[in-house]
């Protein structure tokens, strides 16, 4: 069968994280976005660990299901379907490999409680589990990888958004310019990398090292609403086994649902505080300095893909690039996201067509039009065909999308201290 996944999201008990993003919150969300399986989340968090045994029960093999006395909030009955969910967390590697400070972020997916369990008392003797969702341990990539696989080698680990400067397996800042560099030997058990909301398949199979790898995108969600920003097409059985095995050999694996990639925050170099971005040219000439405060700039996604890429041109991928549907609204309406106005017409767009993928990708514009207007018409119309500007994202600042084809208004960029770590697409 054909569904979609978003395989990596967080818990209300990571930080900056919405108290929402529990097993209730993610099946009514799952349900508006047309997402039939999903990540729990942050399954190494003692609590929330409890919370996921009492509110989950067995569904198709390998996977789980919201038991009905934790189902909450209204969904429009043109969305309702089954929601399964896939155990899943992320791990935050901070170590010193090669001279080098080392941080690595990982996707971990169990195909049971009892494997998950077990795998949290490994990382619990490591180190501090309990104060954060996402746990931060001085643990090497590669040693995980090994403690994992001894759990199961029916576990899966996957690098995390791959490219982001700060905590990647790829990142300017502190990574790798191999997969082979980070696991030496263990290297044949990684099959799937997740490119992150700053690249996309093209820049990806720009990497002939990156051939035998599949391509994975997720939302890497904090908040409900952004669930399905990122997600994966699947041609397989409903089960962990049969998606796993698509995960390790490409049999199966439909391709990604991706952002644009000048959406993300990383895309192009630069440094925020002075509202400065560059091409990857243009930073050479600079020496990799800011022209404004004469400080380092961060380098960004397209900039690290350039150096290790080995191709002009890339390889063939699939996939298909997406606006979420409450953008594309607030744009057409001039109104923020969050809106009265904007969420009211959303869910009535939801109402009236059902979920949000299948808006975005597949119901005739003449439907949406008697749905929801042309204006929304117009404008899912531009995203499917890329008639859009895009003013690129730099430095943990999103980029911008308009669907004029003219440059955004200015932004206006907060003057304040950031911590990298809450900085990751």
């Amino acid at each position: 069968m054909s569904f979609i996944a978003d395989l990596h999201v967080h818990s209300g008990y990571s930080r900056a994280t919405s108290k929402a993003m529990c097993p209730s919150g993610l099946w009514r969300w799952c349900q508006m976005k047309g997402i039939r399986v999903v990540g729990t989340g942050d399954f190494t968090h003692p609590e929330y660990f409890r919370e996921l045994k009492d509110s989950l029960e067995p569904a198709e093999d390998g996977l789980f299901r919201l038991k009905k006395k934790h189902r909450e909030g209204d969904v429009p009955a043109s969305c309702f379907s089954e929601v399964s969910f896939i155990l899943q967390a992320e791990i935050s590697s901070i170590y010193k490999k090669n001279g080098r400070t080392r941080k690595v972020h990982s996707i971990v997916l169990a195909p049971g409680l009892t494997e998950a369990s077990k795998l949290n008392e490994k990382l619990d003797a490591i180190g501090n589990i309990k104060s954060d969702g996402r746990p931060i341990l001085g643990l090497d990539a590669k040693e995980l990888l090994r403690i994992v696989l001894d759990v199961s080698p029916e576990c899966m680990v996957i690098p995390a958004h791959a490219w982001t400067p700060h905590f990647s397996v790829f990142g300017a800042v502190s990574g790798f310019d191999s997969l082979q560099e980070c696991y030496d030997e263990l290297t044949p058990h990684i099959h799937a990398i997740e490119t992150g909301l700053s690249s996309d398949p093209p820049m990806n199979r720009r990497l002939s090292m990156l051939d035998n790898i599949t391509l994975i995108s997720n939302s890497d969600a904090h908040s409900p609403a952004k669930l399905g920003r990122e997600a994966n097409l699947f041609n397989t059985g409903m089960s962990y086994g049969s998606m796993t095995e698509a995960l390790k050999t490409g049999e199966g694996f439909g391709g990604t649902i991706e952002f644009y990639p000048e959406q993300g925050k990383y895309h192009v170099d630069g440094h925020r505080k002075c509202n400065v971005s560059m091409e990857p040219g243009e930073t050479r000439k600079a020496g990799f300095i800011c022209p404004e405060c004469g400080r380092k700039l961060t380098v960004g996604v397209m900039h690290r893909v350039e150096d290790l890429a080995d191709r002009e041109e890339p390889a063939p991928s699939e996939f298909r690039y997406i606006v979420p549907l409450a953008e594309l609204i607030a744009e057409v309406m001039g109104r923020g996201v969050n809106t009265k106005g904007v969420q009211g017409r959303y869910m009535d767009t939801l109402s009236a067509l059902g979920p949000e993928f299948r808006v975005l990708l597949d119901t005739s514009l003449e439907d949406i039009k008697k749905a929801s207007g042309e204006d929304i018409a117009d404008a899912v119309a531009k995203m499917r065909s890329g008639d859009l500007y895009i003013e690129p994202g730099y430095d943990g600042e999103f980029g911008v999308i308009s669907l004029d084809k003219k440059p955004p208004k200015p932004r206006k960029i907060k003057k304040v201290k950031t911590n990298k770590d809450d900085m990751l697409f």
